[in-house]
């Protein structure tokens, strides 16, 4: 899988962009605040619809315009697909795919596999249990369409019943239709708990090896899906808590509440853990991911870095850059003098400022 092009249109700080990645690496290099991390970014919601760093798209939309526009190609083997993501500012964002639009977001899912690493990525962690269940949604949203149709599903639901909770004390006599949302909420969120742990199973099958390498084998490291409740008894657990509920106008139980416990050598990573050691292991996390995706496609996802080899010591940096043969990896830096000192691929390299991104084609390449 690879991206042939992308280019956009009033997106970001860029007016007009049009970039071809190499198959193997891209270096996209500059000074901070000029783009390098828009264009990732572009990738990014071109791959999924949504951006990693905001909610608001007309936040993507450069400033004193009302569209955006980003355009990619895309092959995987033999095929070949363009994906057009249009942002408006008042309405709703087109997405169409070779062509013809599609009614659902939901629908891109897969056809791109992205993951993206960035220097805030390294604080997973220690980050509150959102941030956890994010990663968890936006991976498993690229690779299980089942779990796509579910999630969307269980947060309608969540919605309903949150809105009723609120009613309620206006309106006593619709209580019994809390029964409905509870039911709904119970029958999606069963999916959704049994497909993140099998998910979280399968992720900490393959972290934990790679966080021996990366402790030199000082440290276990062990993932573990952690519940409000498990799915056998979510519709009785929701009944269990709909007094507290009903108090609070909001849904205690369920799979929007739930979290990954990180433990090391039986210590709970999140409380107890230092600094680095929460770092060893988010890395371990992203390469576990790699690997993952990789197995469940049966092809290389893209890899996009965000100026994370800055965030890491040479131990770490020398283990990521293990993961990029073979994988079509775009890496943005301030400088490409840590790279060439770390012998890094650099097949491409653009050089990024004012929202203009020129090729360099005297660079040396790393080996």
């Amino acid at each position: 899988m690879v991206i042939d092009s992308i280019e956009v249109k009033n997106f970001r700080n860029y007016e007009m962009l049009s970039l071809k990645p190499d198959e193997n690496t891209t270096i996209l290099y500059g000074d901070n605040g000029q783009g390098k991390t828009n264009i990732l970014e572009a990738v990014y919601v071109g791959s999924t619809s949504r951006s990693h760093r905001t909610n608001k798209e007309s936040e993507m939309i450069r400033f004193g315009e009302e569209e955006a526009h980003v355009k990619m190609f895309v092959k995987r083997g033999v095929h070949s697909s363009r994906i057009d993501i249009h942002l408006k500012k008042n309405r709703s964002k087109g997405i169409a795919i070779d062509g013809i639009p599609i009614r659902k977001a939901s629908e891109l899912f897969g056809v791109v596999n992205v993951i993206f690493f960035a220097p805030e990525d390294l604080f997973i962690i220690k980050n509150g249990p959102a941030d956890r269940r994010r990663f968890l949604d936006m991976e498993l949203c690229q690779l299980d369409k089942i779990y796509v149709y579910h999630l969307i599903q269980y947060n309608k639901a969540l919605i309903q019943r949150n809105k009723l909770l609120k009613e309620l004390e206006f309106r006593p006599k619709l209580i019994d239709t809390l029964d409905i949302w509870d039911a709904h909420l119970a029958n999606y969120g069963r999916e959704v708990i049994k497909r993140r742990r099998d998910f979280v199973a399968e992720l900490g099958s393959i972290a934990g090896p790679i966080h021996r390498q990366l402790s030199g084998e000082r440290e276990n490291l062990r993932l573990s899906y952690e519940e409000s409740s498990d799915e056998e008894h979510l519709e009785q657990a929701i009944a269990a808590g709909r007094e507290r509920d009903l108090k609070y106008h909001n849904s205690g139980i369920g799979p929007h509440r739930d979290d990954i416990c990180f433990s090391l050598d039986g210590t709970d990573l999140r409380r107890f853990g230092s600094q680095g050691q929460q770092r060893t292991a988010a890395l371990a996390l992203k390469l576990a991911e790699i690997e993952l995706v990789k197995r469940r496609i049966k092809d290389t996802p893209i890899l996009l870095l965000d100026d994370v080899f800055s965030e890491l010591d040479s131990n770490r940096q020398n283990r990521l850059l293990g993961e990029l043969k073979g994988i079509q990896t775009i890496i943005t830096c301030t400088g490409l003098d840590e790279l060439v000192e770390n012998r890094c691929r650099m097949d491409k390299i653009y050089y990024v400022a004012g929202g203009k991104a020129e090729e360099k084609r005297e660079q040396n390449r790393g080996q």
